[in-house]
């Protein structure tokens, strides 16, 4: 077929946000498809917000309704916040993948759908009884169907690959008819891929073949309507050094540099869990900047292996999900009791046991500030964004060692996996806070091992240093030698000044995200509801309502302004991806009549459900 001249090339459109789902089996290559997509994104110059959707099988049958993964990317010229409430595009590999997705697409939305893999047999896994792409039941949608298998064989027959082995490049296929469709340029994707192949050319310029061929397609083929090449001027941003990054990198990220701030070497005690496991991934490629990390057999020897590095000299650091959680309590006990510096990253996730292992959820949050046996108070902080992610594990490694305390950062499924671009911030920004060992006393002083300093913290000693052995361990001990004491004052003291430890530590006041500081409504966030709560906000702002955005990071303790501050507005909302935990909290502190908006489906909020729950409390 001949290439179209300029002018005979559809219909170009400009517009400032889109949001794309590709959606297919699991071994469709979905994630990798919009993790190349959101690569090119980010070079052409947009604001970008990503959601990673995939079942928690490693491979769940084919063409099953429950082994469809899907990858959802909302990306313009404007400031974008969330990875988008419906796609305006969903293109679907499969039956299952339209039958799952097609729910969320904008009525009027654009589906592509892969017209060879609506197969019988496939019509059949995703309970079709007629193929919707033929009895007219999506006509309320633009639909582009075509067989984007048989034109994939196609395109890579000359590097001698049989169907099944072709079949594997679909996925490029259709990431270049997305390039085209969205003017995105090629060349670094191709660069990708013979990175990714260099070991086996063959493959990597089959799938090159592939990418290319499925950007001629939307050139030069004679289409009508659906689809358009769509133009996205670059969002104007300020100058610096930026990348994309997802929240388990900007956590990993983070701790290293908390660590160097704290001028200490990082040790990481893990064990695989979804959605934790991409910490520990990160982290192994960073032994260049005094980081070690261990493999455990357990859960439970991860988190006593980077106590014990605590205890050596060194800042431990262990991660996890709830599950795992659950099983390092006892050592965070003893973390607590023995007053040293550990950070616990809990990477949060859908439901009790197993439950929904690579959806997101905000409802480990009693389990972080109450879980525990005894009176064993802990700072708790919150990342709200994948960017966000980077300073709030800086503040965890400050408060850990400042303190001599454990502490735990809350992530979830969504920050985990989704990706935004992120400043890389000037490291000359962030004021050191480099820790001071005890090495030695003044001639005929005593040493004691809990004296604590100004802010509460006793002295860290490395073991072995001379003349200032002493014991450490989960019993009680008394208020300065250590020693173990059942005395009962001794115990009602130690318990208070761990509580008390805990309560000072010196949080920021709570500032306004958006919004004046009094009003009808405040919409009260933590974690990752920043995104979806601070655009339907701004939506009733500039309609004239007086309502207001709060978006807490310091969990336990409390902000002390906060109660104050919450007072002033007439009501107060609680979005959050549980029952109402952190409304629980706000309530429990603060005796404030705090109303829950509650989710629990394993997906992030949209917009537009917080931007009607907040119509409704408005009068």
């Amino acid at each position: 077929m001949a290439t179209q001249t300029v002018d005979e090339r559809p219909e170009t459109e400009v517009t400032d946000s889109m949001v794309v789902r590709f959606a297919g089996d699991s071994g469709d290559g979905m994630q990798l498809t919009g993790g190349q997509f959101t690569l090119s994104t980010a070079l052409a110059g947009n604001d970008l917000a990503t959601f990673p959707d995939f079942p928690a099988e490693i491979r769940a049958p084919q063409g099953t309704l429950f082994g469809v993964s899907a990858f959802q990317i909302n990306f313009g010229s404007r400031q974008i916040n969330t990875a988008g409430d419906a796609p305006d595009v969903l293109v679907a590999m499969n039956p299952a993948a339209l039958k799952v997705n097609l729910e969320s697409l904008k009525p009027g939305g654009l589906i592509i759908a892969d017209s060879g893999a609506f197969t019988k047999r496939n019509l059949e896994k995703a309970h079709y009884e007629t193929n919707p792409l033929e009895d007219g039941s999506l006509a309320k949608y633009d639909l582009l169907a075509f067989d984007i298998s048989e034109r994939t064989i196609e395109a890579v027959k000359d590097f001698g690959l049989g169907n099944k082995d072709a079949l594997r490049s679909k996925n490029m296929w259709t990431l270049g008819l997305a390039l085209w469709m969205f003017d995105r340029p090629r060349e670094p994707i191709h660069d990708w891929l013979k990175q990714k192949f260099r070991k086996n050319p063959d493959i990597a310029n089959a799938n090159i073949a592939a990418l290319d061929a499925g950007h001629a397609y939307g050139e030069t083929a004679e289409l009508s309507g659906p689809l358009k090449q769509v133009h996205m001027p670059p969002m104007p941003t300020d100058p610096g050094l930026y990348r994309t990054i997802t929240g388990a990198e900007s956590v990993s990220l983070g701790l290293v540099a908390g660590a160097q701030l704290a001028d200490l070497p990082m040790f990481f005690g893990g064990y695989p869990i979804t959605p934790a496991s991409a910490i520990l991934h990160h982290l192994a490629r960073l032994k260049e900047f005094g980081v070690t990390t261990f493999q455990a057999e357990d859960e439970i020897a991860a988190i006593c292996s980077a106590l014990g590095a605590s205890y050596a000299g060194q800042l431990g650091v262990t991660s996890s999900s709830g599950p795992g959680i659950a099983l390092k309590t006892e050592a965070m006990g003893l973390a607590i009791m023995v007053e040293l510096p550990l950070v616990i990253v809990n990477s949060q996730r859908g439901g009790p046991s197993t439950g929904l292992p690579t959806k997101t959820e905000q409802s480990d949050l009693y389990q972080a500030v109450y879980g525990r046996n005894g009176d064993a108070p802990m700072p708790v902080i919150a990342a709200r964004s994948p960017a966000d992610a980077f300073d709030v594990a800086i503040e965890a490694c400050r408060i850990a060692t400042q303190y001599m305390t454990p502490v735990m950062l809350l992530t979830d499924g969504y920050i985990a996996n989704a990706a935004e671009p992120w400043k890389v911030p000037d490291p000359a920004a962030y004021e050191p806070f480099p820790v001071s060992f005890m090495d030695s006393l003044p001639e005929g002083e005593q040493f004691l091992p809990y004296k604590r300093d100004d802010k509460g913290a006793r002295p860290w000693v490395k073991p072995g240093t001379p003349g200032l052995m002493h014991r450490i361990g989960g019993i009680e001990k008394d208020a300065l030698t250590g020693n173990i004491s059942y005395d009962p004052a001794n115990h009602q003291k130690m318990t208070d000044l761990r509580r008390d430890k805990v309560l000072g530590v010196d949080v920021p006041d709570q500032d306004v995200a958006w919004g004046d500081d009094e009003g009808e409504l405040v919409v009260v966030g933590w974690g990752s509801t920043y995104g979806p709560i601070k655009q339907a906000v701004n939506r009733w702002i500039e309609k004239g309502a007086k309502v207001s955005h709060v978006h807490v990071r310091h969990i336990w303790p409390l902000p002390g302004n906060l109660g104050e501050l919450l007072s002033r507005f007439d009501k107060v909302l609680v979005p959050e991806m549980n029952t109402g935990q952190f409304k629980t909290v706000l309530r429990d502190q603060f005796c404030i009549d705090a109303e829950s908006l509650t989710k629990t489906s394993g997906q992030p909020f949209y917009i537009d459900e917080l931007e009607a729950a907040i119509g409704e409390r408005l009068s």
